[in-house]
């Protein structure tokens, strides 16, 4: 077993899988094999030192990162199995814990947070919800969000907690009229939290760090639980995560990080690199080993990635290689400006799958700096028919009609969520209008209650309230109470349908229009994720639902079985590797970004993020930037990015102008693929009869990008324009 667990390593990925007792820094450069050396590190320590799984703790930063090493990590310890089990079976298996540090400090949290005064089961609060109890106290304080934008306010607060800094400590600090204004925010946010029940994304690892700093029975108790510590991706950690991981590390110093000094890109979310490069100090007696051998990208790519990420002082040296030979040269692209740059990008991929049967379109990326860039790709793409989906755009769990059906469900789950409770009281309309809520909230304030428990006791609101409002009071509170006791017998898929009803949500939704159609379907796609936890018991199934709702992101809803180009920011393609690779708008001012020339840290953090962009790619990279740009509303005419010139010419292939763009063709005539995101493709052209299921049979006269117009047989409906990617249409054969 252990020549399996060892075989196919590398020299460097075997002394950094078996050096296993005291700390270990392992500095991996993109596409090293990182994983597979932390994976089998960990199948190495259960199988040839014995140690128990549950003494292991993995920490990495996305749930997918996470369930990526569960998968390789149970193949590794159980070979024989066929495939990888279903979640609900994962518990027959010895496995160590893997996640996220919120994740991970959810668990804890848990088992420990009464120690802070916290029910158990308390709520998780992500950044809306954040915001509207932001919004909530600043109204209470008389503040105007004009004056101090509520963002902002709650930026600084996360600032802040991510230091491990408490009101309290914060307003020592508060120095200007913005701070101390925060400060008063912070505390009176801090208690509403705790009266809430409810905790923020980032006080699940303040919190948690502030309970194993108060209680050294827990944090003894922790330590004998983790005697071997991984942590993936520590150049990306926080002073919060940081301190959390040094505390459990403390009694037995078998901890592991395993990073990349040259892609440290997020210090504007309080990563500090700084973890990274003093891990050595932090342990004298650790060993290092460096993963330099790269098995993505072709030799030309990781030379000219090099030449741009040496000029870093600020870095653990280090130079990658491959074992590939050859490969082709980057192509720098100048467009004349950004409607240009979009055409190249399109032509390329054109050209690339014409006369494929089935083509592999999500071989292909766009990057760029700013997510203003993804619009005008959008309109050439559409234009010219090539799907595309768009990575940190509007996200599913963003949208009005989940956030009220999860605000439900977060009540029902603990109807002492404010914030849920606020947003969901009158929606749909049951005559309790916002009189009726600063009753209650007064009350609530005078008599120190919780929102929920003067809603119970709302016939104390006698004399305040007229009966017809205290009987809607009622038959709200009827709703929750009816709905927390049928999540007792149901999972959550069936507390969702009952809830749709019991509210009339579904009624509100169902209004007759095409949009409320939509939104309806947005709802039947939330139930079908809800019922991946139908196995899950009575009441578990809602709260782990929610639970891992809460710790969704961005790139833990990529789903690589989507057949079209990607758009996304170059942050987000961090850990992520394409065959082809666009980077846009490469010049002076937008990358490097202009808030950066002046500053000397902010450069070299520019300077990593090129870097990355560079090491997405496999096979090809293409580098453009045009000589006129439209950004924001002003036009700029900015020199070419400084990172262009750190390419050496033998490893580059220019061209010296912008590329004729040929007359468009009639593609209203072709097949039409749509953002993915719907996950629709409608073919039917110019000509088609087509059956929309309320606007009745109607003829297609003109089809541009996504956009279908389509003449109705029935007058009273007339001539309407259609996104093709959400209109219910079928195409009538004759």
């Amino acid at each position: 077993m252990n020549d399996e667990i060892l075989k196919n390593l590398n020299e460097k990925q075997m002394e950094a899988v078996t050096t296993t007792a005291g700390p270990v820094l392992i500095i991996a450069g993109a596409g090293s094999g990182k994983t597979r050396a932390l994976t089998h590190r960990i199948a190495y320590l259960i199988k040839h030192h014995k140690v128990n799984p549950w003494n292991i703790l993995g920490v990495t930063f996305t749930n997918k990162a996470a369930a990526e090493m569960q998968k390789r990590v149970f193949k590794l310890l159980y070979p024989c199995e066929n495939g990888f089990p279903a979640p609900e079976n994962l518990r027959n298996y010895d496995l160590p814990m893997l996640g996220t540090f919120h994740s991970i400090c959810v668990r804890i949290l848990r088992k420990e947070a009464h120690l802070l005064g916290y029910e158990n089961s308390f709520t998780i609060y992500d950044a809306i919800d954040s915001e509207a109890l932001v919004k909530q106290v600043m109204k209470d304080l008389q503040y105007d969000p004009k004056a101090v934008n509520p963002r902002a306010v709650l930026s600084h607060i996360s600032g802040a907690k991510n230091e491990l800094m408490d009101w309290e400590d914060y307003e020592v600090r508060a120095h200007n009229y913005f701070t101390e204004k925060v400060a008063k925010i912070y505390k009176n946010y801090q208690k509403r939290l705790r009266r809430n029940q409810a905790m923020d994304f980032d006080d699940l690892i303040m919190q948690t760090v502030s309970i194993l700093r108060q209680y050294p029975d827990v944090l003894d108790k922790y330590q004998e639980k983790f005697k071997f510590i991984l942590v993936d991706e520590y150049q990306d950690t926080n002073h919060a995560q940081y301190t959390l991981v040094e505390l459990l590390a403390q009694k037995y110093r078998n901890i592991c990080v395993v990073g990349d000094s040259d892609q440290s890109i997020y210090s504007w979310r309080g990563a500090n690199m700084q973890n990274i490069l003093d891990f050595e100090k932090d342990y004298p007696d650790a060993k290092a080993v460096f993963l330099e051998q790269n098995y993505r990208s072709t030799p030309v790519i990781l030379d000219a990635a090099h030449d741009v990420i040496v000029k870093n002082r600020n870095r653990k040296d280090k130079k990658m290689w491959t074992e590939r030979e050859g490969g082709e040269l980057i192509r720098i692209w100048t467009a004349r400006d950004e409607l240009d740059e979009g055409e190249m990008i399109a032509r390329e991929i054109e050209d690339r799958i014409r006369g494929h049967e089935c083509p592999d379109y999500r071989d292909f990326v766009a990057l760029y700096r700013t997510n203003a860039q993804s619009r005008v790709l959008e309109e050439v793409f559409m234009r010219y028919g090539i799907p595309y989906r768009i990575i940190g755009g509007v996200k599913f769990y963003q949208r009005k009609e989940i956030k009220d059906l999860l605000a439900y469900l977060r009540v029902i789950h603990n109807p002492h969520d404010t914030v849920s409770l606020l947003r969901i009281i009158n929606v749909p309309a049951r005559n309790i209008g916002a009189k009726t809520i600063e009753v209650v909230q007064e009350y609530s304030a005078r008599h120190q209650m919780s929102f929920w428990d003067v809603l119970e006791a709302a016939d104390e609101l006698q004399g305040e309230l007229p009966e017809s409002k205290i009987a809607a009071l009622r038959r709200f509170v009827a709703i929750i109470k009816d709905g927390r006791k049928f999540n007792s017998s149901h999972t959550a898929s069936g507390v969702i349908n009952e809830i749709l009803v019991a509210s009339k949500y579904k009624d509100f939704l169902l209004d007759g229009s095409d949009e409320g159609e939509i939104r309806f379907e947005n709802v039947l796609e939330l139930i079908s994720v809800s019922s991946k936890y139908d196995r899950l018991e009575p009441g578990i199934s809602l709260s782990t639902f929610l639970e891992e709702v809460s710790l969704i992101s961005d790139l833990d809803s990529l789903d690589e079985k989507d057949n079209a180009v990607t758009f996304m920011t170059l942050h987000s393609a961090k850990g992520l590797e394409f065959p082809c690779v666009f980077v846009c708008g490469l010049e002076e001012g937008i990358f490097p970004h202009s808030r950066s020339l002046l500053d000397p840290q902010e450069m070299e953090e520019e300077r990593r993020l090129m870097y990355v962009g560079m090491t997405r790619a496999v096979d090809e990279l293409f580098l453009l930037h045009a000589e006129r740009r439209m950004l924001y509303g002003d036009v700029k005419n900015n020199a070419a990015s400084q990172f262009l010139l750190d390419l050496p010419d033998e490893l580059v292939e220019r061209n010296s102008g912008a590329v004729k763009v040929p007359t468009i063709r009639a593609f209203g005539h072709r097949s039409i693929p749509v953002e993915v995101e719907e996950g629709v493709e409608i073919e039917m052209g110019i000509g088609d009869r087509v059956f929309h299921k309320f606007f009745g049979q109607g003829v297609v006269t003109e089809i541009v990008g996504g956009v279908i117009t389509v003449a109705f047989d029935d007058r009273s409906v007339g001539v309407k324009k259609l996104a093709a990617s959400i209109a219910p249409l079928e195409r009538i054969f004759d």
